[in-house]
């Protein structure tokens, strides 16, 4: 099914950071997931397995409706290919990333470059940067929620809980910290997604307890869907939204039954080789068209229980 050839003629088209998987490989460890014996051992083919997922998950998000921006891969950085990493983009600002571990600190002039030349070709207006001694690890760790007009950001693994001040003075939008309990839910993104239509999916048992008050207290009971462990560890939370179209490596028939009922079209993509290294869908892009207002926006309506849109 081609969900592209069912957008209105003047539905805005949502536009995606990526960046090709031809440098990646799991060679350091700086989460849980990370072995770089194993993927050593695995040789060729984990690299060829990455390239063919990678491959898939572009196809399947180009169907669904988005716009493709790549940027040129560069060698020794296979941790390049997170884009969601690189920055946190809001009406056509973009603040650049720094990276709490040195193994990813030389990201961030390649992701500079990237922006730059989306700024020359129109796309971009403004880059901004972080004042040093702030990390803060992009759409990775701060996340804009559509429905409600803020960020939600996590912090203690990678992110400074002080960036979230910075993001809201610089962007100009509320941001408000989640600090994280679990090493491997390290970013916000990996067991957190805000859909557009107002429901948030998300891991408890990656929250701290003051975190868990925050969500519950900015989102109700009927919009909250909570994961079950099988579903987390298989970052299920690491999800793509395009219009009504949900992309994910993987998700259990109980989640994609919430996610159907709130209208929601289910595409699975397997992206095993991405969670060697603790990445998957969201992770592997950037939305670049996130905008304050609802100008120049198609407005997600939320769904009648039982609606399905197929």
């Amino acid at each position: 099914m081609n969900i592209r050839a069912m957008l209105a003629p003047n539905s805005f088209q949502p536009r995606l950071l990526m960046c090709p998987p031809r440098h990646f490989a799991v060679t350091y460890s700086i989460n849980p997931w990370m072995d770089p014996q194993t993927w050593a051992d695995g040789g060729a083919t984990l690299h060829a397995e990455a390239r063919r997922q990678w491959a898939k998950l572009h196809r399947a998000l180009l169907d669904a409706g988005a716009a493709i921006e790549t940027m040129e891969p560069a060698h020794g950085l296979p941790d390049l290919v997170f884009t969601a990493n690189a920055a946190v983009v809001l009406d056509r600002k973009v603040v650049l990333s720094r990276f709490r571990h040195s193994e990813r600190r030389d990201e961030e002039p390649v992701f500079a470059a990237a922006f730059a030349a989306l700024a020359a070709r129109g796309l971009m207006d403004e880059i901004l940067q972080l004042p040093a001694g702030n990390a803060l690890e992009g759409a990775g760790d701060c996340i804009w929620d559509r429905r409600r007009r803020l960020f939600w950001m996590g912090c203690g693994f990678r992110s400074d809980a002080a960036a979230a001040r910075l993001i809201e003075l610089q962007l100009g939008a509320p941001c408000l910290p989640l600090p994280l309990a679990e090493a491997s839910f390290y970013h916000l993104d990996t067991a957190f997604c805000a859909l557009p239509c107002g429901g948030v999916i998300y891991y408890p048992a990656a929250f701290t307890s003051a975190a868990l008050e925050t969500i519950h207290s900015h989102v109700v009971p009927e919009e909250r869907i909570a994961l079950e462990e099988g579903d987390a560890v298989r970052f299920a939370a690491n999800a793509v939204c395009v219009h009504r179209t949900i992309v994910l490596s993987s998700c259990s028939a109980a989640l994609r039954r919430k996610l159907q009922e709130r209208g929601y079209v289910i595409i699975e993509t397997p992206l095993h080789a991405f969670l060697r290294s603790g990445g998957s869908a969201c992770c592997l892009t950037l939305r670049l068209d996130y905008c304050s207002t609802s100008r120049g926006q198609t407005k997600i309506p939320k769904a009648s229980a039982g609606e399905v849109i197929e």
